[in-house]
């Protein structure tokens, strides 16, 4: 077969085109000029084909030859992947700097995984046995923390006709042999290929019933998300959003993280890779890296190649969902990535929409979004995929257009305050703008795996901090002396809240992540003080009275002074809540 080539007519950036008709297929991967940089066909006509470059034009003229592949954008599957870090086009950034240095050099061509690597295979189907699309047929130990699960590709099916005996072998080399229904034989290895922008297929989606836990309290209780959902964790510069995904990357319960650095300054990307590279796994006391995957695009790499690392992102996610594992994806940040397309699209002169984005944004997100669930796969195991994608409007507004389409296509918004921020109130996630839809799914979950007065006390609490916020609109105005005491009681232990629950220190070893158990402890423990001293004012008894004690400071200080597996001693905060109600009694 001839090699399908084109010539360059025109570039425009990222942008190549060739004059006339092709041969060219939609979505196409090719080559262009002799310097075989990587693109993708994003435009087809009699006229004209238009390529989006993933690597830097420059140096780009009319009259150099575009090549094509006959296979789209892709990804290499198999093991390797985990404890590495790849560029947005799925390229180990480690192996391109042996060869080019600290700057990628255009059109290097490195391998996505190690080819002569020789990784232990455990053989787990024999011969005669039948397969089909997502079976495992081998067990590779990938990390100390990821079996990886050797599988048919999705398209296949069949018996096995050989397999080759445990031992060493490269991910190329031949491990079993496929015969499918119309006697065609198939050799496997160990490595799947697979275009990014098509999701892997799967048997059934589950319904969100199963929290993710963070190990973070406004997260885990006031606003969760469910294993296989979405949320969106918005911020102007500075509110902590990189610090709110490291946290849930760290210590929530998801097997593999996939953390997508979008469009990030490289100062902040280096500290990322830095820190990862240091971080112990607090499950295993192995380090993080073992179950985590990088792909670092920074913000002076090319644009084109931005709008392909969420992408790849995902689609490295399925395949570890596909094997069982639950996957949890960090996109940090999805501004980012659509500021990638609106370049494109204006280097496409294409109709802008709203702020100069493009019209189809909102379809962009949501198909990425939709990628995430709780799902059956093909082999009969269940596997999630959850995106928390970090949104970085322009000035903090909320109101731009990536925000609220983002809002359209997901269930969970935690938005950071910036005056949280600034006062170094931490996570700075406002109670009052941000939300979960999973509440109601995960009632059940909480009602059996925590304690039946979860979700109650989880109201109770909210309900209190929205009486705060309406009676600090009269307090701005007419000052805090005139409020009647149980109002000056709710504003106390607002602040009891905010403080002693809401706030969370990440550097304290206990505070860094609360069990859910401790959670609810510490609900119940704010809420009987708030019972206890509701009925003193209900006696008449003056706030002033009250606040002589300092059961209040001491009811703050729980996330630091009961350690997180000593819950019974709550019975003595209890206790001291009742000898307090008693004492303000004897006294008065």
């Amino acid at each position: 077969m001839a090699e399908k080539t084109g010539i360059i007519y025109g570039i425009n950036g990222p942008v190549v085109y060739i004059k006339g008709k092709t041969s060219f297929r939609m979505g196409e991967m090719v080559y262009v000029s002799e310097e075989r940089l990587v693109g993708e066909i994003i435009g087809l006509t009699d006229e004209q084909t238009t390529i989006q470059v993933y690597e830097e034009t420059s140096g780009l003229k009319p009259g150099d030859k575009v090549y094509g592949t006959d296979s789209a954008i892709f990804v290499t599957l198999a093991p390797g992947i985990v404890n590495n870090i790849f560029d947005g086009i799925e390229r180990p950034l480690s192996e391109i700097a042996k060869q080019s240095g600290f700057y990628i050099s255009r059109g290097i061509s490195v391998d996505s995984l190690d080819t002569k690597k020789l990784w232990d295979v455990h053989m787990i189907t024999a011969p005669g046995s039948p397969v089909g699309g997502g079976s495992r047929i081998a067990e590779v130990q990938e990390t100390s923390a990821v079996l990886h699960k050797v599988m048919v590709p999705p398209d296949l099916e069949g018996t096995i006709v050989s397999v080759v005996p445990d031992g060493k072998y490269t991910i190329e080399d031949t491990i079993a042999v496929l015969q499918t229904p119309d006697g065609k034989k198939i050799n496997l290895t160990m490595t799947q290929r697979w275009p990014i922008r098509v999701p892997r297929p799967t048997s059934r989606r589950f319904a969100a019933t199963r929290p993710l836990i963070t190990g973070q309290r406004i997260l885990d209780t006031l606003f969760p998300i469910a294993k296989g959902g979405t949320a969106a964790v918005p911020g102007g510069f500075g509110t902590g959003k990189t610090m709110t995904q490291h946290q849930i990357a760290k210590w929530s319960d998801a097997d593999i993280i996939v953390y997508i650095g979008c469009g990030e300054r490289g100062n902040e990307m280096t500290q990322v890779l830095e820190e990862f590279s240091e971080l112990v796994d607090p499950r295993t006391g192995n380090p993080l890296m073992d179950r985590t995957i990088l792909i670092a695009n920074t913000s002076n790499m090319p644009v084109a190649a931005r709008e392909a690392s969420i992408y790849t992102g995902i689609t490295l996610a399925e395949y570890y969902r596909d094997m069982g594992y639950h996957v949890a994806i960090m996109a940090d940040s999805t501004s980012r990535w659509a500021e990638a397309l609106r370049e494109l699209s204006g280097r496409l002169e294409e109709m802008p929409a709203e702020e100069g984005f493009p019209a189809y944004l909102a379809s962009k997100l949501s198909a990425f979004y939709e990628r995430a669930g709780y799902m059956q796969n093909l082999n009969g195991t269940e596997g999630s995929v959850s995106i928390i994608g970090a949104v970085s409007p322009q000035g903090g507004d909320f109101s731009e257009p990536v925000t609220q389409n983002t809002k359209r296509f997901v269930r969970c918004f935690w938005g950071l305050d910036k005056n949280l921020a600034y006062a170094r109130h931490f996570p700075a996630i406002h109670w009052l703008t941000s939300y979960s839809e999973y509440l109601a799914d995960l009632a059940d979950w909480y009602n059996n795996n925590v304690g039946p007065d979860f979700i109650s006390c989880r109201n109770r609490i909210l309900a209190i901090l929205n009486q705060e916020s309406s009676l600090n609109e009269i307090v701005k105005l007419i000052g805090s002396d005139v409020l009647p005491d149980d109002q000056k009681l709710t504003l106390e232990i607002a602040r009891v809240i905010r403080l002693g629950f809401l706030q969370q220190n990440a550097f304290h070893k206990d505070d860094t992540c609360v069990p859910m158990e401790k959670q609810l402890k510490m609900m119940q423990t704010i809420l009987y003080l708030h019972e206890r001293a509701s009925a003193l004012i209900a006696m008449g008894m003056p706030m002033s009275i009250l606040k002589e004690s300092d059961i209040f400071d001491r009811i703050i200080a729980i996330k630091y002074d009961v350690p997180n597996d000593q819950p019974e001693l709550f019975g003595q905060y209890m206790r001291d809540i009742d000898k307090f109600y008693n004492e303000v009694l004897a006294k008065n």
